[in-house]
Parts: C-alpha cells; structure tokens; sequence
C-alpha cells in the first residue's frame, strides 16, 4: 500500500517537473511543408502559425527563439521566417546550434504531408526532407535535449530513424501503413495553444501532457464522426528506438516526456522571491534525476535491490511535490 501511495504521489508530480535552471533556454523550430492542395496548405499553415502564436504568449518563448518554416512566406512574412525547403531547414538547424547551448531544450514539429517509398520522409517545396537527413542534421545539436514531434502520415517510421539516448520521438502514426490524412497535429497545437491540457493543473504543459491530450481528443473525433481510427500517435522518451502509445507511469519514456516543460509557470516565478521554495524546486529536479537514473539501472539491478532503492525516493519526491503545492510553508 506504502508503494501504491507514493508511486500515485510520484506520477501526479511529474508533469510539474521543476523547469530547466536559469541558464537554459527552450527553442523550438517549426516546419510547415507542401500543402499540395489548397485546403492542406491552409491548414497546414493554421496549425504552424498558431503553434508559433502560442510560443510567443502561453509558452514564453523569445522572439528570436521560434523559427517558423512554412510553404508560402509572402503568406504572412511576420510569422514565417523563410520556405520549408529542405535546405532551409539546414540553416535552422545551424542557426539553432549556433544559438543554442548545452542543456538547453530544443523542439521541433513537423507539420504536413508524410511518406514512406523505402525511406519516411516529410513532403517540402523541392526535395523532401528524409528521417535519414534529418536525424543527421540534429548531430548538431549534440549537448542539447532534442524532441522532435512528426505530425504527419507515415510518420512513424522515424522513431528508429531519429532514435538516441537523450532524444524524445513522437509521431502521428505506429508506423509508415498508417498513409491517411493525420489530425493529431492539430490536437497537439491546441495543447500547447489552449486550455485543457494541463492535468495536473500547475500552469504548465510537459511535452508528456500534450502528447496524452492529443491522443484523446484524436480518439474521441474519430468516434464522433463515427470513423475506423486511421492514425495511433506514439512516443519514444528514452531514445531507444521502441515507441509506446500509452507510457506506463513509470516507464522512462514516460519519465522523459513529463521532464520536458514547455511553458512558464507561476511557481517558479514565486520561487524567484522565495529562497525556500527555490530549495524545494532544486531538491526535486535532484529527485527526480535520480529516480530517472535509477530507471536506467533498473535492467541490471536485482528486483528486490531495485525496489528498495526506489520506495524512499517515491516518497521523498511526494513529500516534496507536496511542499511545493503548498508555497514553501512545509518542510519535506
């Protein structure tokens, strides 16, 4: 029951993961690509421009840290930084390492029209950019912690392809059969663009809830409309290649997906006045780390060696969330 108890404490805390120090920064590039008929492009255009929107206001984010790569720039040159070709995304990227430092988060999304003819690939103006190319071009980014979300059909074919430790995957599809038009991309911006998504209610959103709220709300449109479900979203958190649609709540990928925030939060705003509250956030984001690398260990580690090690953590990381929700005022 002990067990039971923290490990319910544990996973309610961990889409309030503490947010990166003071010297790390969130980046994120987002790639629209060919529409080929009007009505795609318009929306494809909608969902990057309101992703780009929710980045300048609910994410936080900095002017000069959001790239928006789009089909058409006369479109809306304010938003759009330059065409999504291939060799754009390149010079983003280039950009985004030069930028960039060590430990900070960079995510990517790939919006559009996906396939897969011996190779998954995201349909651009010009050649089309390749899983193989682009898990090349993110070695570049080396040091930083790199999620890449693939909104697209076929798209799931590029979890082996992008897969490494550190890296988090995620994608429309289970696997390049799934060719149909995809809507979990529009489900995932509206997480991040919306209120609905955050379960835990602490004023942010982890890359973890927004996957989990647009897998629902793909679910419940298809049942609306009375539709066969032609797209199942999944995510790979700890880099090793295999992909799940429902993370266990320990599993590391689940783990991975919480400790990427996205947004701003009003606790950590307070702790910038509040020493206590600041010593909370540093012991969490300690526990948590440890119960992460405990994770790693897990497969080589003797079953009751294992639990014992993890209990105390569990319920240290509760007595600490618990601190926290209540401002600073009680001691873990």
């Amino acid at each position: 029951m002990r067990r039971a108890v923290a490990a319910a404490a544990f996973v309610a805390g961990l889409g309030a993961a503490a947010g990166p120090a003071p010297a790390q920064a969130t980046h994120l590039l987002v790639v629209s690509g060919l529409g080929g008929d009007p009505a795609y492009a318009d929306a494809f255009y909608r969902d990057g421009a309101a992703l780009v929107d929710a980045a300048h206001g609910r994410l936080g984010l900095a002017d000069s840290s959001v790239v928006f790569l789009a089909e058409d720039p006369a479109r809306d040159p304010k938003r759009i930084r330059a065409r999504s070709t291939t060799e754009n995304v390149a010079r983003a990227i280039d950009d985004l390492a030069r930028r960039s430092r060590p430990g900070d988060r960079v995510l990517v999304v790939l919006i559009g029209h996906g396939s897969d003819d011996g190779e998954p690939r995201l349909n651009l103006p010009g050649p089309d950019l390749s899983a193989g190319a682009l898990a090349h071009l993110l070695e570049r980014l080396d040091g930083r912690q790199v999620a890449v979300v693939n909104t697209t059909s076929a798209s799931g074919a590029f979890v082996a392809a992008l897969a490494r430790p550190g890296r988090i995957v995620i994608t429309a599809t289970r696997g390049a059969g799934e060719r149909n038009e995809t809507v979990f991309g529009r489900y995932f911006v509206q997480a991040l663009s919306a209120d609905g998504a955050d379960t835990d209610k602490d004023g942010r959103i982890s890359l973890l809830e927004a996957f989990e709220y647009a897998r629902r709300e793909v679910a419940r449109a298809y049942r609306q409309e009375r539709e066969l479900q032609t797209e199942h979203a999944q995510l790979d958190g700890d880099g090793d290649g295999v992909a799940t649609m429902a993370p266990d709540s320990s599993a590391p990928d689940r783990l991975a997906a919480a400790a990427f925030v996205l947004t701003g939060s009003p606790t950590l705003a307070a702790a910038a006045a509040d020493p206590a509250l600041r010593t909370l956030l540093e012991r969490r984001r300690e526990l948590q780390q440890k119960i992460a690398a405990l994770e790693a260990r897990k497969p080589t580690m003797d079953a009751a060696a294992y639990e014992a090690a993890l209990d105390p953590l569990l319920l240290e990381l509760a007595r600490t969330d618990a601190a926290i929700r209540g401002g600073g005022a009680r001691a873990p």
